[in-house]
């Protein structure tokens, strides 16, 4: 089954249902699938386990509005279930549209499976990550086989997880251009970095690339979505744009075109760290090299200096590579480079994230009208003063009702300027002419 037939195959509830939320109609959401510019992330067998419910799916690409991820995820010093099943609904509530577990402590299977049943909106993983933590022994990730690699993503297929980034780009062709790099940060991707550590051990080619069509057999059999991931993405700026990541993305290019070839839905993940006068060329040369998939981003991060505000840095770059034709931004909390979030902290990063996220909706091609009429509503309430409206339509209700309710002003504008409100005064002036 080719791309072509996999979008005439989806049944036409779920087509229109999707062309509703982003506006667009059926047809050129079909061309979007048929040509693999939009993926609609949605596992077989969890629609099955969800017909009783509201699962909500979301496209993901060219003319789609520009969706937000959120990562949450146990670790071994914080293996709390209760804690990342929160952590996700609260994501999910201030306007994630997709979670990824990427946990690395606790009951992995647990933690998985209570999240799926917990969200009604897709959810990722790095299949990786439990290959790597159920082997035994200190040098557990060079140890791990192939099949333990295949096998923990059909099991996780088997579950119903919806997509799963799978670093099959990082290969013996981009580790020599690794070794020949002078990278400060060499690798930061955690998947990434288990491949390398893996194929320098063993002396062999990463299995995700050596066996890539088993890897869409498996993709194939679930209609499980591929995210392939950017193992060789920059950690800092001065790593950005180099011949590393790049030769990862050519790779990735032809992978994503394979996929699409045997029917199985794919994006790309772009870099982490990249200052502004990059993005551009960064996001348009991902897009060229692969053919327009529906890219993903970590950020990207424009400056290193700032552990506690990354939110807001990643935000600033989010922005600027929505502009150039990113499609999928994932969340960077406060907490980014230091610490294991909070649920105050994912909540944060997710509006901070969504704010960004609306902003390059304001400019995009598919969803400029629809975005720019949100916006025109505020404007219309504010000159109205019309502070219910106001905040009914603010992106985070609750804390614009919190500071509006902590200082209000006894005019009917607000404490800034009260009676001396430019709004008011002009309003009130240009009626007398």
């Amino acid at each position: 089954m080719n791309a072509k037939s996999l979008a005439i195959n989806r049944e036409e509830k779920e087509l229109k249902k999707v062309s509703v939320a982003e506006g667009l109609t059926v047809g050129k959401l079909r061309r979007g699938l048929e040509t693999g510019r939009v993926v609609i992330p949605r596992n077989a067998k969890r629609i099955e386990d969800t017909e009783n419910r509201d699962f909500v799916l979301k496209a993901i690409g060219e003319r789609t509005s520009t969706k937000v991820n959120v990562n949450v995820g146990a670790s071994k010093d914080y293996a709390n279930l209760e804690g990342e099943v929160e952590k996700a609904k609260i994501a999910v509530k201030y306007g994630a549209d997709t979670i990824m577990d990427l946990s690395t402590g606790g009951n992995l299977d647990e933690i998985r499976r209570t999240i799926l049943k917990e969200v009604d909106v897709p959810v990722g993983t790095v299949p990786i990550y439990q290959a790597a933590l159920e082997k035994a022994g200190g040098r557990a990730v060079v140890d791990m086989s192939p099949d333990d690699m295949f096998n923990a993503v059909r099991k996780q297929a088997k579950d119903g997880i919806d997509f799963v980034t799978i670093h099959a780009g990082v290969n013996q062709n981009s580790l020599e251009r690794l070794r020949r790099s002078e990278r400060i940060l060499d690798v930061v991707s955690r998947g990434g970095a288990f491949l390398v550590a893996w194929m320098i051990h063993n002396e062999q080619e990463n299995p995700f690339y050596k066996e890539y069509d088993y890897l869409l057999e498996i993709a194939k059999e679930y209609d499980l979505t591929l995210s392939l991931g950017d193992g060789m993405r920059p950690g800092c700026i001065s790593d950005a744009s180099d011949r590393v990541k790049y030769m990862e993305t050519i790779v990735l290019g032809e992978l994503v075109k394979q996929a699409r070839e045997e029917g199985v839905q794919a994006m790309i993940e772009g870099p982490g760290h990249v200052p502004l006068d990059e993005i551009e060329a960064s996001v348009k040369t991902i897009k060229h090299i692969t053919d327009f998939a529906p890219l993903y981003l970590l950020g990207p991060l424009v400056t290193d200096v700032a552990p506690g505000y990354d939110h807001f840095v990643s935000a600033i770059g989010g922005a600027v590579a929505g502009l150039y034709g990113a499609d999928f931004l994932c969340m960077v909390s406060p907490s980014e480079h230091l610490a294991l979030p909070s649920v105050s902290d994912i909540k944060e990063g997710t509006i901070v994230t969504k704010i960004a996220a609306h902003t390059a909706d304001l400019v995009k091609e598919g969803q400029r009208e629809r975005a720019r009429y949100w916006d025109d509503e505020m404007a219309h309430a504010r000159k109205n003063l019309d502070w219910k409206r106001q905040l009914e339509i603010a992106i985070n209700s609750e804390e614009a009702r919190r500071i509006r309710n902590s200082r209000p002003s006894e005019s009917d504008a607000c404490s800034i300027c009260g009676d001396l409100c430019a709004i008011k005064m002009v309003k009130e002036f240009l009626k007398r002419e």
